[in-house]
């Protein structure tokens, strides 16, 4: 992804945290659909450090419970500091299957 990608990207994930102020788990969940269903797909960076969600992983979870058809996939992604961590990608799994279903297009 490009500097520019990733600016933008911030940029929106930053424009939901503001229309989705709050702390509880519900803001935060909501939070978190609304970055996949906008972005495509969230990772627990993102979720963490964007969308102010301290452990996205139990947002996915609780999401999950209430029906939502969320995947995780696993990606190697290079931290601010230069180090590469394994996170989870977060997406929803009809956008998977469409994705399967054209090739990764």
């Amino acid at each position: 992804m490009s500097a520019s990608t990733n600016s933008n990207r911030a940029n929106q994930l930053a424009a939901i945290l503001a229309a989705m102020p709050g702390n509880n788990t519900h803001i935060q969940r909501q939070r978190i659909l609304t970055a996949i269903q906008r972005l495509g797909s969230v990772t627990t960076f993102e979720g963490s450090r964007f969308l102010d969600c301290y452990d996205p992983r139990a947002r996915i979870h609780e999401l999950r419970r209430e029906g939502s058809r969320i995947k995780t996939i696993m990606r190697p992604e290079q931290t601010e500091s230069g180090v590469i961590h394994r996170v989870g990608v977060y997406l929803m799994e009809r956008d998977c299957e469409q994705s399967e279903d054209h090739g990764g297009d």
